[in-house]
């Protein structure tokens, strides 16, 4: 019994899962074609002939010898302008020289597991899937043959939760598909595997009894197979709804106070029964309490062994790039911090960095509003104490050699393509493998054939069992734990390098937003962060860990950072100048309007504010250069907790509002709450927002204006937005649910733009 599986993925979640699915087929008696959802038949160009409908190409060297010259004439390029480039080796696993699916034609059941990213957004491997099946051409039955299955994977800190699942879902339906499995949505923000999982046992009852029913007098009238955990699913989208309702679903009023799904109120009182049955004894990562002590434990299955790993004797004193090994097609670019300031008070709550590159040396360009990568190295001491762990320190500069296994049972295994042939291992663990993530279950499952001790084996079985769900999210998900923390938790735990190779994923760039205009700043490119830091417990001391990329940029540049008020630039007659290796990101529209005329209306605290500095730069020499040209007013809603601590970039706000390129400056000040006391000001953005309701609303409702928000997606954006639909309801005398489809329509028409992170 074969069903057709597609991924739409961004950083790998997505394809996982599905994998995990094809897996799990092949126990259950099915035959799982999977497929990543960019693979489509439909290609922009002829490769040739068909073979049947099996849909192999049979003239798939034209594509081959065309991707051969593109990485040879990358290669080059890169030599010629000195930037460092990481070209990915060809392969069978290159979608030219694999079978693809045609939809049109496709007559056994869909499964998809889709990602959501950026603010709401498919996937980039799913965009051109998105246009094609968006089509206004195609017949209102063009997929009604189709029967499908959907799981989408989100964070419901954002306000569009799932959005990337939802819209694919929506569009399948409007072209006649139909479900034959209820959708479900999982949330990243409570774990993802909460829903996950029992979606995946679900499916397999669903696909049987599609298949009887094909087998029988044909299609049955019953009731759709529900998900378990039902709660956290959607009901299947009505075929006739319009695309501007399928927007407002996404904004649901209780979507910005739900903190918890009914799925985390469950572990939470799970915990509280086994608080109630232990009395003073409290369970820990390493050791668990009655009722899960004594529990019967439904441990998943032990994903198949793929990865063959020999390490070779170094070849020799050549230096290793410390180029980020990364998939982006873009290319890396090598390049100088030039300049590294201070923006915040000794005394502040977070400390904020600016920095500045020099980008004169390439040909990298960035427009105000545009976002780049930042390719980031783990931590040095890290590293080595995981390499001390795992009994591999002495031979750090050995080189890796990976190979599939002969026997494996895993189908379409390959070597991760995040890892170069022959790198050494300190190499690959400092720059390929993302060894601070949270193990997943999966991981945690692999771990437990490795581990010799009773008790540290038993307790590893409850963190990857059904039943201990609750500890797993407890002890390894919300405190942050990562692989070192585990084998230092589990002394007996003694893993093979295979096995970490097949479960640690790829060490991911760090986008950030562009704070500078090329206008205003020649060669160069500001950006502006927060040094992260955060307490991971385990169970002796909690840690005081710094973020991957933020805790990296700020040791670079201590040694020439200086305070905001004193010039601040790296001597290079004193010490080398350090260089970062930066990928151009996506275009994005997070852009100023084309028509310079339109009112803007910008919304950004903290950091948030960073790409707003580009966009005030930019106006400024426009306004320099073209001075007969009718410009629209600019509006900025700034929030900081002290005014005398981290007030960013004051004095360059005050210079803007001077000359006229900022109309309007509304700065909230969160902590200071003496200088609210006399005429209570606003404590937050969107209070600020709230008092000047008038005024927004007449930007965006009457004046075709536009508006910006930046910052925080836990809390920032979801009060923002609840604000500009409580203003548009007050103002425009309608409900919330009108309220929400205006603002709707606003995102739809670009007109309301977010670029927002958790």
């Amino acid at each position: 019994m074969r069903f057709l599986l597609l991924y739409a993925t961004q950083r790998g979640q997505a394809k996982a899962i599905a994998e995990e699915i094809r897996e799990q087929a092949v126990v259950r008696g099915f035959s799982a074609d999977l497929h990543c959802i960019s693979e489509s038949d439909k290609l922009p160009f002829p490769l040739g002939a068909h073979c049947g409908s099996s849909g192999v190409i049979l003239a798939p060297l034209r594509l081959f010898a065309l991707q051969i010259s593109a990485h040879t004439e990358r290669l080059a390029r890169g030599r010629e302008s000195g930037t460092v480039c990481y070209a990915r080796p060809l392969s069978s696993d290159c979608p030219a020289l694999r079978s693809r699916y045609d939809l049109k034609t496709e007559t056994a059941p869909l499964v998809v597991v889709v990602s959501t990213t950026g603010t709401g957004d498919p996937p980039d491997t799913a965009r051109k899937f998105v246009k094609e099946i968006r089509d206004k051409t195609l017949p209102s039955d063009f997929f009604a043959h189709l029967r499908y299955g959907l799981l989408g994977l989100g964070d419901s800190e954002y306000t569009y939760f799932c959005n990337g699942g939802k819209v694919i879902d929506k569009q399948l339906q409007k072209l006649g598909a139909r479900h034959f499995y209820d959708t479900g949505h999982a949330d990243d923000c409570v774990g993802l595997e909460l829903v996950v999982e029992p979606w995946i046992a679900g499916l397999w009852a669903a696909l049987e009894k599609h298949f009887r029913s094909r087998e029988g007098q044909g299609e049955t009238n019953g009731s759709l197979p529900r998900a378990p955990n039902a709660s956290l699913s959607t009901e299947a989208a009505k075929p006739e709804s319009l695309p501007i309702e399928s927007q407002v679903e996404l904004l649901r009023l209780d979507d910005s106070r739900r903190k918890d799904s009914e799925a985390l109120e469950q572990n939470e009182a799970n915990r509280g029964q086994s608080s109630t049955l232990t009395g003073d004894f409290e369970p820990s990562l390493i050791c668990s309490g009655p009722p899960l002590a004594q529990a019967s434990l439904t441990i998943p299955a032990l994903p198949p062994a793929y990865l063959q790993v020999h390490l070779q004797e170094p070849l020799g004193q050549e230096e290793e790039s410390q180029a980020f090994v990364t998939s982006v097609e873009q290319p890396v670019f090598q390049v100088p911090i030039s300049k590294a300031v201070q923006l915040t008070t000794s005394d502040a709550v977070k400390t904020t960095l600016l920095l500045e590159l020099d980008l004169s040396k390439t040909d990298f360009s960035y427009q105000p509003g545009d976002a780049f990568s930042v390719l980031c190295p783990n931590s040095d001491a890290e590293v080595q104490g995981l390499l001390h762990r795992l009994q591999l320190a002495g031979g750090r500069n050995h080189r890796v050699l990976l190979q599939v296994k002969a026997d494996t049972r895993k189908r379409g295994a390959a070597p991760p393509q995040h890892i170069p042939e022959k790198c050494s291992l300190q190499f690959m663990f400092t720059w390929c493998l993302d060894i601070r993530a949270v193990p997943r279950k999966a991981f945690v499952r692999a771990l437990v054939d490795h581990t010799s001790d009773g008790p540290e084996k038993r307790r590893l079985q409850e963190l990857c069992s059904k039943q201990g769900a609750a500890d797993y999210n407890h002890f390894i998900r919300d405190a942050r734990v990562c692989l070192l923390d585990l084998l230092l938790a589990f002394p007996s735990c003694q893993p093979p390098l295979d096995i970490l190779l097949e479960h640690l994923p790829k060490l991911q760039p760090r986008p950030y937003s562009c704070a500078s205009s090329s206008l205003c700043h020649p060669d160069k490119l500001h950006f502006i962060f927060n040094v992260v830091e955060f307490l991971s417990h385990t169970p002796e001391v909690a840690i005081l860990r710094k973020g991957v990329c933020t805790g990296w940029l700020t040791t670079l540049v201590a040694p020439f950072l200086q305070p905001n008020s004193q010039a601040s630039r790296a001597d290079s007659g004193k010490a080398p100048t350090p260089e970062i290796s930066i990928a151009p990101r996506a275009a994005s529209a997070f852009r100023l309007p084309d028509d310079p005329s339109a009112p803007v209306i910008m919304v950004g605290p903290g950091t948030g504010i960073a790409p707003f500095i580009g966009f005030l730069q930019h106006r400024e020499k426009l306004q320099e250069q073209q001075p007969d040209e009718n410009f629209g007013e600019m509006w900025l809603f700034f929030g900081c907790r002290h005014k005398e601590r981290d007030y960013l970039f004051r004095d360059e706000l005050r210079h803007f509002l001077e000359h006229g390129t900022l109309t309007h400056l509304k700065v909230s000040f969160s902590r200071d709450a003496r200088l609210r006391e006399e005429k209570a000001p606003p404590k937050y953005v969107q209070d600020s927002l709230q008092l000047h309701g008038q005024q927004v609303a007449k930007v965006l409702l009457r004046e075709h204006g536009y508006i910006y928000m930046c910052g925080d997606a836990k809390n920032m954006a979801k009060d923002v937005h609840n604000s500009l639909v409580e203003i548009i309801s007050k103002e425009l005398g309608v409900d919330k649910l009108e309220a929400m489809k205006t603002l709707a329509t606003l995102k739809e028409e670009k007109r309301y733009l977010q670029d927002i992170w958790s």
